[in-house]
């Protein structure tokens, strides 16, 4: 009896626990659902989740002790996947950016908190203390965020990320320097033996495992066991992470530095896949213990007093980083973004304000208020941190915006620049991130004379090593993009920076070049028309390309008549357009082969929506012409017939945008409709055989060549 009522207490102490558990995992579950339907990070709904059912609101999670575990853990394996994704010849080409970039983020933001809490008449003690938990940014949220947003590896995701490793390493720093500001004792000679310390693990975790873990992780593999590769590589992470917090560096920089040395393996790929689960749960734990801190009470008591806070870290971290990458030499865009991105205060300030607290220091000197407002306004900020990413973006896109979108943004300060020497129709490849690296070197082989901008110092050093011709600068500058010799260019290709960039890039080349053809690399189809609005010739976006040479691939692996691959070609276009697939005819079972095949070739020609059209203008009689440049059809046939599944009789382009309509012999006449609704005056057939064009506002015939190369 004895024995069964023993169990029934320890049963009941583990539905207590497993409710705790419960909740938080299907609270984080229904709200990260919410945001995501609404259009809004998940990252944010697990804060939400966490105030929600925090010990401050609802109440249904009160063991804070274990939650603040179990999300450690999260932070550890989220470090250690993005780690996965580097390799130390990236980070060591981001050095300079590392240690003398964060070295001034950190630096300005600590002496501005300092200066205006010294000002307010707190000591200097306490204005360095709060001016350390500032300069901290989440490693956590933004890396995360960027990486959900694919601009990890662009000029802005590259910035952020170097100031957050220094950022990591300078807690090391602060945790030392706690006693001294508190008055508990601890000299300079402590500090710098135990950075000796810090210095020396990081050195053998990265030269030591470099070497040992390509051949562990290939013994491991042999067993073919994915538990084994699994719990090997959880070792990894964890174990690394141990040893790197014996000696005083934070256990996110070690679950950093683990994955790093995994990624030398050829076995990264696989340790990513396996982890990857496991990241996401215990990740979601962490940002909803963050979400738990706050007391929602205090909130709104003293919502005046959270909101400054909050308006002062936004102004000293805005204006602190951005200045920091301007320094180093990056765009005022790409450093306003950056800065904007880390905005908020991080999850280890958190850690450094408890250690700060047992010494006597609080942040701002405010007691137990200074805390309460320290931890609501890092909370808000760190909710708000995807809107703050979207603002910098939003800011950066219209800084050159305000002389006009499609005019070049001449600075009047530039001076008068020269083309280098001996450029001809040559290739512009602006940037030098990962794709541009291929493109340059594939280039080099072939022996396409080719030149090389970009605005990172290593970047350059690197690409001249190479024997690659560069100009250092913003490609989106005029002076640039002159010095490349934009003006007797036949390509420039943008490939790696983010939207907003490249439309400024094709804006400021389009004006300089009108018959250049511009090609540019994007992410999404969502950001095509934009780019194209600014004079781009050809978007190539990662998820229609894969979608296209996917689909393609398997219909050939398949052997369908050609007709039938450009239907469902057509198809993909229809579904990236439109949102669905292109309908098929009503009424009755789907379509067979056969009928397909008649129901396309009714439709009569179908354009390549990979083939650039050129118009070989030079009729004296159409002012219109010197406007026209090289165009890609905007889709394989009639936009508006393929939305309606309407036909057609002949296929006519627009020079200016790349719409492709019927002619005035079809029933709907759409091209005529462009003109009319567009303005775009000048039209070409894209008929086999056919090479004419039409002006409508001169209604002149043009008998120049029209190409489909």
């Amino acid at each position: 009896m004895d024995g069964l009522v023993l169990a029934v207490e320890a049963g009941g102490e583990a539905a207590g626990w497993l409710t705790e558990v419960v909740a938080l995992v299907v609270a984080g579950a229904l709200i990260a659902y919410l945001c995501q339907r609404a259009g809004i990070v998940p990252i944010v709904g697990f804060l939400l989740a966490g105030v929600l059912i925090g010990p401050n609101a609802l109440g249904f999670v009160r063991s804070e002790e274990v939650v603040e575990q179990v999300a450690e853990v999260g932070v550890i394996l989220l470090l250690f996947t993005i780690g996965l994704e580097f390799s130390i010849s990236r980070l060591m080409a981001i050095r300079r950016l590392i240690f003398g970039g964060g070295l001034l983020q950190v630096g300005l933001a600590t002496a501005a908190m300092t200066g205006l809490l010294v000002a307010l008449g707190q000591s200097w003690q306490v204005g360095v203390f709060t001016g350390f938990l500032v300069a901290l940014s989440s490693t956590a949220i933004v890396l995360k965020l960027n990486a959900d947003r694919g601009v990890t590896n662009t000029p802005q995701g590259q910035v952020a990320l170097g100031l957050l490793l220094f950022q990591d390493l300078a807690i090391v720093v602060m945790v030392l320097l706690l006693p001294m500001l508190s008055g508990d004792g601890g000299s300079a000679l402590q500090v710098l033996r135990a950075l000796g310390v810090a210095a020396a693990v990081i050195a053998v975790v990265l030269v030591v495992a470099r070497r040992a873990m390509p051949k562990l992780l290939e013994v491991v593999a042999r067993a073919c066991s994915p538990e084994v590769f699994l719990l090997s590589v959880v070792a990894i992470c964890l174990g690394t992470a141990y040893l790197t917090s014996l000696a005083g560096v934070s256990v996110s920089l070690g679950a950093f530095l683990a994955g790093l040395v995994v990624s030398e393996s050829r076995f990264s790929d696989q340790a990513f896949g396996e982890v990857l689960p496991l990241q996401i749960i215990f990740s979601a734990v962490f940002f909803v213990s963050v979400g738990m801190l706050l007391d929602l009470g205090f909130l709104m008591a003293n919502l005046p007093l959270v909101l400054l806070a909050v308006a002062v870290v936004l102004v000293v971290k805005v204006v602190t980083t951005a200045v920091s990458a301007r320094l180093l030499g990056y765009s005022l865009p790409v450093s306003a973004a950056a800065a904007f991105t880390l905005a908020q205060v991080g999850e280890f300030s958190f850690v450094l304000e408890r250690a700060g607290a047992a010494g006597g220091l609080t942040p701002a000197g405010l007691d137990a208020t200074g805390s309460q407002t320290f931890i609501a306004a890092t909370v808000v900020l760190m909710v708000a941190t995807p809107l703050l990413a979207r603002a910098g973006d939003l800011f950066a896109g219209r800084m050159p915006a305000r002389r006009g979108s499609r005019v070049a943004a001449h600075d009047p300060d530039d001076g008068p620049a020269e083309p280098e020497p001996g450029l001809r129709d040559h290739v512009i490849v602006a940037g030098y991130g990962q794709a541009a690296r291929v493109i340059a070197d594939v280039l080099d082989d072939a022996r396409i004379p080719h030149v090389i901008t970009t605005l990172s110092p290593e970047g350059a050093s690197e690409a001249q090593e190479k024997g690659h011709t560069v100009v250092l600068g913003d490609a989106s500058r005029q002076r640039t993009l002159v010095q490349a010799g934009i003006s007797d260019a036949q390509v420039l290709v943008i490939a790696d920076d983010d939207p907003a960039i490249a439309q400024r890039v094709a804006a400021v080349a389009r004006t300089l070049n009108p018959d250049a053809e511009i090609l540019v690399r994007t992410r999404h189809n969502t950001e095509v028309d934009a780019i194209a609005e600014a004079g781009a010739t050809h978007v190539v976006t990662e998820e229609h390309a894969s979608a296209a040479a996917i689909t393609e691939k398997v219909l050939r692996g398949y052997r369908l008549a050609e007709e039938d691959i450009r239907e469902q070609i057509v198809r993909v276009w229809h579904k990236r357009q439109h949102g669905s697939p292109q309908p098929v005819a009503a009424g009755g079972p789907p379509e067979g082969d056969a009928a397909r095949a008649r129901r396309l070739s009714a439709y009569g020609t179908v354009v390549d929506t990979e083939r650039r059209v050129t118009f070989r203008a030079g009729d004296s009689r159409c002012a219109h012409l010197a406007s026209v440049h090289p165009v890609l059809p905007g889709s394989p046939g009639c936009e508006e017939c393929l939305e309606s599944d309407d036909r057609w009789v002949h296929l006519r382009i627009c020079m200016f945008c790349g719409h492709v309509g019927c002619c005035d012999s079809s029933p709907n006449r759409h091209a005529a409709a462009h003109h009319e609704r567009a303005g775009h005056p000048v039209m070409a057939s894209v008929e086999p055989g056919e090479s004419w064009g039409w002006c409508y506002p001169d209604e002149i015939l043009l008998e120049q060549r029209v190409t489909v190369p």
